[in-house]
């Protein structure tokens, strides 16, 4: 069988692979609760704290659909014309025009032009954070931030271009096979590194002190099966009012987080509410089914690359050879644009129904919907957000039930549990 063949069948076999473990690892059938409960919840919240809410995503609004539009425009404009594939030659000449240097400042160049077209945009969103209060930053600490985003981004991709294309230099024929497995394998790996790597850089985190609330958080975990490492406190403050907690790591690397802000917001039954639905993520292995389907998915892309080198028409417009040559780098930041806005609103139903599983779960743990009532209408609104959004964009977007409809489950798992 050729490569093309091969390549496809083990396209078809990824695709599979990805939907079996998403019918047996996602909570399909978990329906929002009565819309009557729902609006029930929403009069219970403070009027002016929702029109706060409402009015600060209105102002974040436009910045938001601007962003998306622009990212897509030029994202188009390099990779389909000639424009993207003429940036990575003049990125490769002061070395010969050498591959690998094609390959790697060619994409880093390309990837930095979309980050300063959105640059001006990622200030507008944070001087509205600002006025309404939600960052703690100043301009220069925002600044840094932002470039540590861009320089672990940009070690991430050097390691991705250059894995990449020495497999497509000395591969030719079978690259896809060897980049499918190394796109796998990274994906697995960052689940790894990320929390002992990556998200030190944008935070401390220090141990939580003895006390009564370490102590319930841990007996809380020990509860439900689900052994820690060590709780921490991050210090978000110094970036955000916002109020939040997780656990991350698999493993030998899993700790719960718990933001300073919500200790200093929360009583300790609602942080205990909030630890509870992270705990659920844990107990569900969601960390682990996220990494197996984007590892699935990182793979099966580079499959679907493969093949759709074989369009001609594709390749003309950006004045290329093959797809797999360093100069259609553009293109193929281009098609990953495209791809990741269609597959967005599937991926945002899949976290919508593996958080309200979350949610049942913090509810069965610790037996107190009040609290966890409580606890949603507190992030909700300390959060700024917005507890009842339009429909469409909770569509779009909504990687979370909304507040009000996790407010109404809490009142609807009351009941059925007295």
């Amino acid at each position: 069988m050729t490569p093309r063949l091969w390549a496809t069948i083990t396209l078809v076999v990824l695709i599979i692979a990805a939907a079996v473990v998403a019918l047996l690892r996602v909570p399909w059938a978990a329906a929002p609760a009565p819309r009557a409960d729902q609006l029930a919840a929403l009069e219970t919240l403070p009027k002016d704290a929702v029109a706060q809410g409402r009015a600060f995503h209105g102002a974040l609004r436009p910045g938001m659909y601007l962003s998306i539009v622009l990212g897509l425009v030029v994202a188009l404009l390099l990779g389909l014309t000639p424009a993207g594939s003429w940036l990575v030659e003049q990125a490769g000449r002061p070395f010969g025009g050498h591959w690998l240097a094609r390959a790697l400042l060619g994409g880093l160049l390309v990837t930095l032009i979309g980050e300063v077209v959105a640059l001006p945009l990622s200030a507008w969103r944070q001087s509205i954070l600002r006025r309404y209060g939600l960052s703690t930053q100043g301009w220069g600490d925002w600044t840094i931030d932002l470039l540590k985003g861009y320089a672990v981004g940009a070690v991430i991709g050097a390691i991705v271009l250059v894995a990449f294309y020495t497999i497509t230099h000395f591969a030719p024929a079978w690259w896809w096979a060897w980049g499918a497995a190394g796109a796998a394998a990274l994906t697995v790996l960052l689940t790894f590194v990320f929390p002992l790597l990556v998200e030190p850089v944008f935070n401390k985190f220090t141990p939580m002190p003895e006390g009564e609330l370490r102590a319930n958080l841990m007996a809380l975990a020990a509860r439900d099966g689900v052994p820690v490492r060590d709780v921490l406190v991050a210090d978000a403050s110094r970036r955000t009012r916002a109020v939040n907690a997780y656990v991350s790591g698999l493993g030998p690397t899993r700790r719960i987080v718990v933001y300073d802000t919500l200790l200093d917001k929360a009583p300790p039954a609602e942080v205990e509410s909030v630890v509870a639905h992270e705990l659920g993520h844990a107990k569900a292995g969601d960390v682990l089914t996220g990494t197996l389907l984007g590892a699935l998915g990182a793979a099966a892309a580079v499959c679907a690359l493969y093949l759709l080198g074989s369009w001609t028409a594709l390749l003309r417009l950006a004045r290329v050879d093959s797809i797999a040559e360093p100069r259609a780098l553009a293109l193929l930041l281009a098609i990953a644009t495209a791809a990741s806005l269609v597959a967005g609103p599937a991926q945002a139903f899949i976290s919508r129904r593996i958080e309200a599983r979350a949610d049942t779960h913090a509810l069965t743990l610790t037996a107190d919907p009040a609290d966890f009532e409580a606890m949603q209408g507190r992030l909700a609104l300390v959060n700024l957000g917005d507890p009842d959004p339009n429909p469409l964009e909770q569509f779009l977007f909504g990687t979370h039930p909304t507040a009000v409809e996790r407010m109404a489950a809490s009142r609807a798992w009351s009941r059925s549990h007295p």
